[in-house]
C-alpha cells in the first residue's frame, strides 16, 4: 500500500487546529488505511473504534462513558452508523483545557451526515479523501491511473481483469448496501440504471429534462438521484462560471463520474484499448485530468468551475482563487494548438494564464500567456508556472 504522505501531513496540521476532524470519502477509498498510517506515525498511538465491528459498537453503547476519560487521539471509523455520538462529542470538546482530538471517518459527504454539522458547528473540519493521485503513484503511471481509477484495490490489482472485477463488485455493493445505510430507499436496480446513464452523459452539461425523458421519470426525480450520488462522493457536479459579459452563458453544471475507473466499469471497458476505442474516451480523459488538477492545487469545490457560452466559446476548467483566475483546456492529443475558444476565454475571463493539458511528452509555450503541459509533467510544471 502506498503511503499517502500529503494527506498524512494535512491531517497532522488539521488536528493541531481543530478538536474534531472528519475524513469523508467513498467506501474503499482508503480512509481506514490512512487513519492507521496516522496512528502508526504517532508515538502515543490512539484509541480506535470501528463501528462495523460489533464489539467496538458495543463499547460505544454509552458514548459518554466510553470516551470521557480518553486522551490524545481518538479515531471513530464509519461514524455515520452512530449519529447519537455527535452531541456527546460536542460536550467533550467543549470541556475546559480539553486536549483530546477526535478523528472521524465516514463513507458520506457532510451533506449526508447533516447531524454532524448541526451538533459540531464551529468545532469540526472536513477533509475529503479521493482515490490515488498522480502525486502519489507517480506520473509515469498516469495511463494506468486513468484506465483503472484511483481506488487502491483497483489500481493495485495484479491484472486488468482483477481490477475491473473489483470495480464492478464495488458498484454493486455500493448500491445494494452502502447507499441504504446512508438513508437511501431507492431500489439499487434503479440507481444502477441511472448511474450507467450518467456514464454516457459524462463531461456533458446537465439537462434534467433530457435525462428525465430518457429515464421515464420527472425532472425532480432525476435531480434527486443526481444529488444523492453527488453527496455520496461518486459523482462530480462542476459548476458553471458566469458574470456580466455580453455573451449568453450556460448556467447548468457539467456532470462527471468522479473516478475514471468506475466510469470505465459502468461502460464495461476493461483495458486501455477498450477505453481508447470508445466514444467517451475524450470525455473520460477530460474528467481524469480535471480531478488531477484539482488535487494538484488542493482546489476547493467553491473555487472550481467551467465556462461556456451559447455562441460556442468554452473553457474546460477554471480555478478562481481570490483575484487569480487560471484556466485549463484538456486535449487528448500530442500537438495542441490555440483555438478561437481559448482566445475568447483568455479575453473574456481575464485569465492570468491558460494551460493546455495534453497527452504528449513535453511542455512548450503556445502564446505569451498560454502553455501546453503534458500530463506526465503535471505535478512538476503546473505549481511553478501557475503562481497559485
Amino acid at each position: 500500500m502506498l503511503k499517502r504522505s500529503q494527506h498524512l501531513a494535512t491531517l497532522v496540521s488539521l488536528l493541531k487546529r481543530h478538536p474534531v476532524v472528519a475524513i469523508v470519502g467513498a467506501r474503499q477509498v482508503g480512509k481506514t488505511t490512512l487513519a492507521r498510517q496516522l496512528i502508526a506515525s504517532r508515538s502515543d498511538g490512539a484509541a480506535y473504534f470501528d463501528l462495523e465491528n460489533p464489539s467496538d459498537l458495543a463499547r460505544l453503547h454509552d458514548p459518554m462513558l466510553a470516551l470521557q476519560d480518553l486522551h490524545g487521539l481518538v479515531v471513530v471509523d464509519e461514524v455515520q452508523r452512530l449519529p447519537e455520538i455527535f452531541p456527546v462529542l460536542r460536550v467533550l470538546v467543549d470541556r475546559p483545557r480539553n486536549k483530546t482530538r477526535f478523528l472521524l471517518l465516514g463513507s458520506a459527504s457532510p451533506q449526508l451526515i447533516q447531524t454532524t454539522s448541526e451538533s459540531l458547528a464551529g468545532r469540526i473540519h472536513y477533509h475529503e479523501l479521493g482515490g490515488f493521485s498522480l502525486q502519489e503513484v507517480g506520473t509515469t503511471h498516469h495511463e494506468k491511473l486513468w484506465v483503472r481509477g484511483g481506488f487502491p484495490r483497483s489500481f493495485l490489482a495484479l491484472s486488468n481483469a482483477e481490477s475491473i472485477e473489483w470495480r464492478k463488485d464495488f458498484v454493486r455493493t455500493f448500491l445494494e448496501r452502502d447507499l441504504p445505510q446512508l438513508g437511501s430507499n431507492i431500489r439499487s436496480t434503479t440507481l444502477h440504471r441511472f448511474w450507467s446513464m450518467l456514464a454516457h452523459y459524462h463531461g456533458q452539461i446537465w439537462n434534467s429534462s433530457d435525462v428525465a425523458r430518457s429515464f421515464g421519470v420527472a425532472d425532480t426525480t432525476v435531480r434527486h438521484y443526481l444529488d444523492l450520488l453527488t453527496h455520496a462522493l461518486v459523482i462530480r457536479q462542476l459548476r458553471p462560471w458566469h458574470e456580466n459579459i455580453s455573451k449568453r452563458q450556460v448556467k447548468s453544471p457539467k456532470v462527471y463520474v468522479l473516478d475514471s475507473g468506475i466510469l470505465h466499469a459502468l461502460l464495461n471497458l476493461s483495458s486501455r484499448a477498450d477505453v481508447d476505442s470508445h466514444p467517451k474516451a475524450g470525455a473520460s480523459w477530460e474528467g481524469f485530468v480535471i480531478g488531477q488538477v484539482m488535487h494538484q492545487f488542493n482546489a476547493a469545490h467553491d473555487e472550481c468551475f467551467f465556462w461556456s457560452t451559447y455562441a460556442g466559446a468554452e473553457l474546460d476548467f477554471l480555478i478562481v482563487r481570490g483575484r487569480q483566475r487560471i484556466g485549463f483546456e484538456v486535449k487528448r492529443t500530442v500537438a495542441p494548438k490555440v483555438t478561437p475558444s481559448m482566445r475568447h476565454a483568455l479575453e473574456n475571463l481575464k485569465l492570468r494564464h491558460l494551460f493546455v493539458i495534453h497527452a504528449g511528452d513535453r511542455s512548450f509555450p503556445l502564446t505569451r500567456n498560454t502553455t501546453a503541459v503534458p500530463v506526465s509533467q503535471l505535478t512538476t510544471e503546473l505549481p511553478t508556472l501557475s503562481g497559485l
